[in-house]
């Protein structure tokens, strides 16, 4: 596909969406901020879109994406889900602070482009639309940060700011951050019309994201398409929740209609990267209970699959079916997830000792609060020095992060027994394929949101760059790949985040 000479006037929108009628969105138009100003633009990710550079002096661009004004061709929406939060059925809820602008054939295949933080809409339930500089950043940083990890998830296209004020906990500024992604529909577009019994509907919107997105199963008829759908949808939550468990992140709010129908990350709130390995781990301040602490996670995913096999059941017609469909999730997740952590350890072909081998190690992990990312980075390291003079020392600075050196030494020599037949060079280089050396921290995001508040826009930059590469070693910034200062683990981060 040739990239586009004008990108306003001649960007190929389509609204697929809008083919469902209106039972499943609104059309509203954004409110506008005042004295809009770009804070960060994403390069590379608007050249995969086959969109030109001369796209950003465009004034019209900025306007449009910090929701000021509309793009010729495009169809602003807000759709209307429902969902389970926190485990509790919340009803109707809906985009209610984010906007649709239609999607884009692209080079990608066709993307759709949402404004997070343009103003209210019929769902915004007593809300005010607007997303905040602070929580703008962060999605910004992190949507990009996943790319880069190879996690599926939505991208950021673009980050705009406004003086605007804000109320949350305190007054803060306004922004806007340009999302894209194959498709925005969620667990709780499903939930939504089959809690109104509304099975026409739900039949509806199950065959449009089949034919859209799940089209080798077009061929199959009735309810065996309905029970196939299911059952891809819970391969890919499962392949999901084992990439997030391998590289410590955790989400922080997975109610339902935060689950991505496609089996994307979405909707970054109050997420984190684990610093220590902290199974129990709760990363939202208003997760009073601990419902979606890191380990509780694949498990939480579970159960929201079986609200969405709930909800599909008008469809597929029979409850024994609808559940088999659901089960391969724990058998997939346990093997994705060791195969994941056998990656990490340099191990090509899983064998059957290995999940005690990883098992114990996370255990070990566990009981010192090991920097989870520094200690698989030293690791990789550490194999490559196996095959030099000093082989002795390899794994020094790895025993260093133990208190326990004799646990630590005895799980060590069961590792090198297992990594005897292997070529320490082509492990390690595997190894930090896999093991990143930048995550986005919870201080490296607060850092760069500081200075963004001061009108420093340089930390974004940087942490762009790094986390668009994290497997790479960059030097001269070996300070993002640190561990966390003191003041970090005073970080609050809640839904508002």
């Amino acid at each position: 596909m040739q990239t586009l000479d004008n990108p306003v006037n001649a960007l190929p929108w389509q609204h697929c969406f809008t083919d469902l009628g209106e039972a499943f969105y609104t059309r509203v138009s954004p409110t506008p901020l005042q004295h809009l100003h770009w804070i960060a633009r994403n390069d590379s990710l608007a050249h995969d879109l086959g969109l030109p550079s001369a796209l950003w002096e465009q004034a019209i661009w900025l306007q449009a994406l910090g929701g000021g004004t509309e793009l010729p061709g495009s169809q602003c929406l807000a759709s209307v889900y429902s969902g389970h939060q926190f485990g509790v059925w919340a009803g109707q809820l809906g985009d209610g602070r984010a906007l649709s602008l239609g999607e884009i054939a692209t080079p990608m295949g066709n993307q759709t482009l949402q404004l997070k933080g343009a103003g209210m809409t019929p769902y915004s339930r007593m809300a005010d639309g607007r997303a905040v500089l602070r929580s703008s950043i962060r999605e910004y940083l992190c949507s990009e940060a996943m790319h880069g990890l190879g996690i599926p998830t939505t991208r950021a296209l673009a980050l705009v700011g406004s003086p605007d004020k804000v109320l949350r906990e305190q007054l803060e500024t306004a922004a806007v951050v340009t999302r894209v992604a194959p498709s925005f529909v969620r667990f709780g577009h499903f939930e939504h019309f089959a809690a109104k019994g509304q099975v026409d509907s739900l039949r509806r919107l199950a065959d449009f994201v089949i034919e859209h997105h799940f089209s080798d199963l077009l061929p199959l008829a009735g309810p065996q398409r309905y029970r196939a759908f299911l059952a891809e949808v819970t391969q890919r939550t499962a392949a999901l929740l084992a990439h997030w468990q391998s590289v410590g992140f955790c989400h922080g709010v997975m109610n339902t209609d935060n689950m991505s129908i496609l089996g994307l990350t979405i909707d970054y709130g109050p997420f984190q990267f684990l610093d220590g390995f902290n199974p129990g781990h709760i990363c939202n301040h208003s997760d009073h209970q601990g419902r979606y602490a890191y380990a509780r996670q694949p498990q939480v995913a579970y159960w929201n699959l079986f609200c969405l096999g709930q909800a599909l059941l008008p469809l597929i017609e029979d409850q024994d079916a609808t559940v088999a469909a659901l089960e391969p999730f724990k058998i997939d997740y346990s093997q994705q997830l060791n195969q994941r952590f056998a990656a990490k350890l340099g191990l090509p072909v899983l064998q059957t000792t290995d999940p005690a081998l990883i098992d114990d190690l996370l255990v070990l992990l566990a009981t010192e609060q090991t920097d989870f990312t520094i200690f698989w980075r030293r690791l990789s390291h550490a194999v490559g020095l196996m095959s030099t003079p000093d082989t002795k020392h390899a794994f020094q600075a790895v025993r260093d992060l133990f208190v326990q050196h004799q646990a630590w030494d005895s799980w060590q020599a069961r590792y090198l027994a297992r990594l005897a037949e292997q070529d320490p060079q082509s492990t390690s280089q595997a190894m930090l394929r896999t093991n990143p050396k930048f995550v986005l921290r919870n201080h490296l995001g607060e850092q760069a949101i500081q200075q963004a508040k001061i009108g420093q826009l340089d930390e974004i930059h940087v942490l762009l760059r790094l986390l668009s590469a994290p497997y790479d070693e960059h030097p001269g910034f070996d300070s993002y790949a640190a561990f966390p200062p003191d003041w970090a683990s005073s970080i609050s981060i809640s839904c508002s985040s």
